[in-house]
């Protein structure tokens, strides 16, 4: 599964928390995430899946390196055209906040078909807003077709 998280490159503090638990729950689940490769909400997510064993793909706008938690870098020149490969790459869609990029990524994954589901982020028709940041990942991965989903604060019977 490849799972898109989007949001501003400058975020708030409590958008930078959900989007370090959304790539900390994505990683648990074996869900590669992708994002527009920069700061804020794409480097709190990439940061949440590396530190919890994730990979991690960043399509980035220009000919740069992206933020310090990227496995992959996709250097495509495009500037903020690049949203469409973004979106295009992911099987689902998560919103964490975000600005006027954002609500073009959200706008280009309804019009491809892709599943979109938000935390604290545009309220538009056809986008599933989530309470929280863990409610949207464990939605995105469903709707991407995860089995077996990993709840946060799960542990095996046994331990």
């Amino acid at each position: 599964m490849q799972i898109a998280v989007i949001g501003a490159g400058a975020c708030s503090d409590e958008e930078r928390e959900a989007a370090y638990t959304v790539g900390k729950i994505l990683a648990e689940n074996k869900a590669v995430l992708v994002c527009g490769g920069l700061g804020g909400v794409m480097e709190a997510a990439c940061r949440g899946a590396q530190d919890h064993g994730g990979t991690t793909v960043g399509i980035l706008p220009d000919t740069g390196n992206g933020n310090a938690f990227l496995d992959l870098m996709i250097r495509t020149g495009m500037g903020h055209a690049r949203n469409v490969i973004v979106v295009q790459s992911a099987d689902a869609v998560i919103a964490v906040g975000g600005k006027e990029g954002t609500l073009s990524e959200i706008a280009h994954a309804l019009k491809m078909g892709r599943p979109v589901f938000t935390f604290r982020s545009w309220d538009i028709k056809g986008v599933v807003s989530c309470p929280t940041a863990e409610a949207a990942a464990i939605r995105a991965l469903t709707a991407a077709g995860g089995k077996g989903i990993i709840e946060p604060g799960w542990e095996p019977a046994d331990r």
